[in-house]
């Protein structure tokens, strides 16, 4: 028999590793330890339901207790590792300790506050990186009982994302974040004005090339206030501003990480033996890919790996298709900055290629009717891990 594997984090890496492994052997013991309710979901549509006025329980695909009869494996919900012991093959659940023959860490990454947020305004604040979270902003604007004017900061993706899809869903917005243009590191800021203007125009307020100060309670009221002076009265405010790989439990266990997540090779190996790791929390041969398909091809290659067939990870072009019908957008962002950004095209329907100093692709940003590009462009788009 194969022998017992133990996965920490139940997100998209986690339980798609699970499901890789058991289609290549039905009968390995497979135990998963989450934190939180292990329900199975699309995280990309966690941005998508607020339009939709969808539930929390209609973006569950599978409960954890259905995972754990269809794919025959142990779901430790609602338990957290708080350390390895690499030596004695051991993870620490609070008072208990699991032993361990195979372990793949699936740990993801954290939101990351622009400061330390006061605990009396825990019931108004919210990040949303998993569905637990999108289960307790989503009770907060039902709470409400009616539109909520909600202050987004943050205008990277998850922020633009958010603040799109809540603008949709008849609530008040106002997007705060120190850049000139929304989507900084996706769009070259031609393209990030084009969506700025697609979002004024479909109702955000943008408060742009303002950074966030402070936060505190007025009334019935949340006030933020800009470093500027100006001040925003809101009912709920979503942070959005950045992840952070989960690394933690990789140092408590002497495995070698570094501030872009654990590091491993291309086989998904950590610098412990035996111990491997996969999506948001890790840096695959220095890189590290916050996105689906470097995800899906990273839970194939492990699984082939941990049933007897080494497979290195490849990462093909992967545009990014970000959630914002205000204005579709598509980006291939490069590895390291272009030589020039050469834009092309005339009001929101714009195509952005980045290229070398001798002229080579090495990127592309697309918005409106030039997103039908995207196919085109990537196939002659380098690789990130060839």
């Amino acid at each position: 028999m194969s022998a017992p594997l133990t996965i920490i984090g139940s997100g998209m890496a986690g339980l798609g590793l699970a499901r890789q492994v058991r289609a290549r052997d039905a009968h390995r013991p497979i135990t998963v330890i989450t934190a939180d309710s292990g329900d199975e979901y699309a995280k990309p549509l966690l941005s998508t339901g607020f339009a939709k006025h969808l539930s929390p329980d209609r973006l569950a695909n599978r409960s954890a207790l259905d995972i754990a009869d269809q794919q025959e494996i142990v779901m430790r919900t609602h338990t957290r590792a708080t350390s390895i012991d690499s030596l004695h093959r051991q993870v620490q659940l609070g008072n208990e300790s699991v032993s361990f023959s195979e372990l793949v860490l699936a740990t993801g990454a954290a939101p990351q506050p622009p400061f330390a947020l006061p605990n009396e305004l825990a019931d108004r604040v919210f990040t949303i990186n998993d569905l637990d979270d999108y289960r307790a902003f989503h009770a907060a604007l039902n709470a409400l009982d009616r539109a909520a004017r909600v202050a987004i900061i943050g205008a990277g993706l998850v922020g633009c994302e958010f603040a799109n899809d809540l603008v949709a869903g008849g609530h008040a917005v106002s997007l705060i974040a120190p850049e000139q243009a929304p989507l900084p590191r996706l769009l070259p800021e031609p393209l990030g004005h084009a969506l700025g203007e697609a979002f004024m125009d479909a109702g955000i307020h943008l408060l742009l090339g303002h950074g966030l100060q402070s936060l505190h309670r007025e009334g019935v009221d949340i006030m933020a206030t800009l470093d500027d002076g100006h001040c925003l009265s809101a009912d709920l405010i979503l942070v959005a501003t950045g992840l952070s790989p989960r690394t933690e439990l990789a140092r408590t266990a002497g495995i070698a990480i570094d501030s872009s997540g654990i590091q491993t090779d291309r086989y998904l190996q950590t610098s412990v033996p035996g111990i491997h790791a996969l999506g948001d929390g890790a840096c695959v041969a220095g890189v590290n890919a916050m996105y689906v398909q470097p995800l899906q091809a990273s839970a194939k290659a492990l699984a082939a790996t941990l049933s007897g067939t080494p497979t290195r990870v490849s990462y093909g072009p992967w545009p990014v298709l970000v959630k914002t019908p205000a204005l579709p957008v598509v980006s291939l962002p490069p590895t390291h900055a272009p030589d020039r950004w050469r834009v092309e095209g005339e009001g929101h329907d714009l195509t952005a290629l980045a290229e070398s100093k001798d002229g080579r692709l090495i990127g592309f940003a697309l918005t409106g009717a030039c997103v039908r590009r995207k196919v085109e462009l990537a196939r002659a788009a380098p690789a990130l891990l060839g």
